[in-house]
């Protein structure tokens, strides 16, 4: 091999052999360069170069065992600058976790690939026609007469199954009630319109001279009749500033006053099995004003809750009739429905009483 001396003993690049290492010895002569080799094209080769070639030549080298002679006459500074150069080309950017990975490519025979997607038809249309038969079953009798099937599939079975779905969420809200947690208060410069909304025709204030109210299921074993004046006079009135809030989908904040249920339990406690008050309202009428007699469930721990009223005031004045004087209930945690205004019975019973809206289709817990 013929070398050019130049007086300095320095290998001039075109006397370099021309083997596959020539690119990475040129850049690994790069440090000794002077400044104006900075923009040189030739470690731009380099770094445009892909990791994988790079990473196969130095695999050549490694399976040859025998490394060309330039490279050994190098310095030892110049191999290490060769080796930093090639790790720095071959890295790679570690993938994020959550990053988009390429779908993985899929072979598969033509003859396994029609067996798969008949199977899966066949599955497909199974589970249609079994969702298609069970949702036919749980529809009301007059649908499926107008859809032209005949036969009665109404059964005890599918009145459950009715009932277990409208009263799953009756489930979770009895299941979180806590008598310890209470609805947001707010300030009497927060209130706001509170409509009649009676369930029929607003009845007439005449029974309100003759009104009592009446309590059954006492531990005494007696009935017990108390009109207004006895309440106000033996319990302590309590003020709250609380949001009613309606099925219907509306809400309103009022001022209301009246005497604690649970200091009512206290005074005149139920019998020891009693786990429910029936409460009822003999002067409600329906949307004709006939006698509609309005009763409702109520959960005892929910009477004892300490935002439950039996109010008699509303807004700093006895309740009108229109949000059922002289006394109605006012049970913030739940819904408006279980307000009942007018009460004229309470009665306390062990087994879950009837429901006047539950009767018609609705929940029955109706918790907030």
């Amino acid at each position: 091999m013929n070398y050019k001396e130049n007086g300095d003993d320095s290998l001039q690049p075109k006397d370099i052999p021309s083997a596959g290492i020539g690119p990475i010895h040129e850049m690994a002569a790069l440090p000794e360069a002077g400044p104006e080799h900075a923009n040189s094209p030739v470690p731009m080769a380099i770094a445009n170069e892909k990791p994988e070639a790079v990473e196969a030549t130095k695999q050549q080298e490694d399976a040859d065992g025998s490394p060309s002679p330039s490279v050994d006459h190098r310095p030892r500074t110049d191999e290490a600058a060769s080796s930093v150069a090639v790790k720095s080309v071959s890295l790679k950017k570690p993938q994020c976790f959550f990053g988009e990975r390429p779908l993985p490519a899929m072979e598969m025979a033509p003859r396994v690939l029609r067996y798969r997607s008949r199977r899966d038809f066949l599955v497909f249309g199974a589970g249609a026609l079994a969702t298609l038969t069970g949702a036919g079953f749980l529809l009301p009798q007059d649908t499926l007469s107008r859809f032209g099937v005949r036969r009665n599939v109404d059964s005890p079975g599918k009145e459950w199954f009715l009932n277990k779905a409208l009263r799953i969420d009756d489930d979770v809200a009895e299941a979180l009630y806590s008598g310890t947690r209470r609805v947001p208060t707010y300030t009497k410069s927060q209130i706001t319109l509170l409509k009649n909304n009676y369930n029929g025709t607003t009845p007439d204030p005449g029974y309100i001279s003759g009104w009592k109210l009446t309590l059954d299921g006492l531990a005494s074993g007696l009935s017990i009749s108390l009109d207004i004046r006895n309440l106000l006079t033996r319990f302590s009135v309590h003020e709250q500033v609380t949001r009613l809030v309606c099925v219907e989908g509306w809400s309103a904040i009022a001022w209301w006053a009246g005497l604690r249920f649970e200091d009512l339990l206290r005074a005149y406690p139920p019998m020891s099995q009693a786990k429910w008050a029936r409460v009822e309202s003999s002067v409600n009428l329906d949307g004709s004003g006939n006698p509609d007699p309005y009763f409702m469930s109520l959960d005892l721990a929910t009477a004892g809750h300490p935002q439950t009223l039996l109010a008699t005031h509303f807004n700093g004045q006895p309740l009108t009739v229109d949000h059922g004087a002289p006394l109605r209930l006012l049970v913030p945690v739940k819904l408006g429905l279980k307000n009942v205004k007018a009460i004229t019975r309470i009665t306390y019973v062990a087994e879950e009483p009837r429901d006047y809206w539950a009767e018609r289709g609705y929940s029955r817990y109706d918790g907030i």
